[in-house]
């Protein structure tokens, strides 16, 4: 059986609180056999930790998400500190910019994001990330970080840029995330970056419950369909749906330490 590992999740979205432990119960035997379930807001991680108690193939990720950035706090990051010493607690995130929402106020994830980012590199700790209609004011940000993200590691979350974007963030050590949106119709841009990226910097991801991957688009999202993303980087790259899983998860194990 082909082994899948998807490295973004939100099982603990609240459109799983009806049969999170039935869902989490089906991944393995689907061929998922890691995820990591990503905590985007540290006012309530409850439910990320219920799934760590659920599931024992899963990993955990803290950070506070730029939407909800305004409402972080000194207090926050020590609590987030604390998150991250759990036993499988492996990255910091997903934190970044969004100019998309604009849900905080841009300054204000710009704040947070260069914070979030430091105490990473304090706690020696991978960083997952989002960057969403900000490419420019983000790469700012991460250049300042270079050194300890080639040390510790990280990833664009489900990127959306162009090949030249991607080898600005391959020079800094980071791994880039591919995932539903590659299988979108119209996703050229993701086609070509697919087609360029090392295979030793490629992750595959879901980030359910959304993005969900034609033939299930407009779907509730799931990590058992990280095998549409897997199949279609596979067909752009001309290689077999098992080298191209087997490089994911060895990859996925590589960035978040497993």
């Amino acid at each position: 059986m082909i082994e899948f590992f998807d490295t973004h999740a939100h099982m603990s979205d609240a459109r799983f609180d009806e049969d999170r432990a039935e869902m989490l119960g089906m991944l393995a035997p689907a061929g998922v056999t890691r995820f990591v379930d990503v905590a985007c807001d540290l006012r309530d991680v409850s439910k990320t930790l219920e799934v760590l108690e659920l599931s024992p193939i899963a990993y955990a990720a803290f950070g506070m998400h730029p939407h909800t950035a305004e409402h972080m706090t000194n207090e926050m990051m020590d609590s987030l500190a604390v998150l991250l010493t759990g036993a499988r607690a492996v990255a910091l995130g997903e934190i970044g910019l969004d100019y998309h929402y604009d849900l905080s106020p841009r300054d204000t994830q710009r704040d947070w994001f260069d914070k979030q980012l430091s105490l990473a590199a304090q706690l020696k700790k991978p960083v997952i990330l989002h960057v969403r209609e900000a490419m420019g004011d983000s790469l700012d940000i991460l250049r300042a970080h270079r050194a300890e993200l080639l040390e510790n590691r990280g990833v664009m979350h489900c990127f959306s840029g162009s090949p030249e974007s991607a080898r600005e963030c391959l020079d800094m050590g980071l791994y880039i995330g591919f995932g539903g949106s590659l299988t979108f119709k119209n996703n050229r841009k993701g086609v070509e970056t697919a087609a360029f990226v090392p295979m030793g910097s490629v992750v595959f991801e879901t980030d359910c419950p959304y993005l969900a991957p034609v033939p299930h688009r407009g779907e509730r999202n799931d990590p058992r369909l990280v095998r549409f993303a897997v199949e279609k980087f596979a067909q752009i790259r001309g290689i077999s749906v098992e080298e191209a899983a087997k490089t994911g998860y060895e990859n996925g194990g590589r960035l978040f330490g497993i």
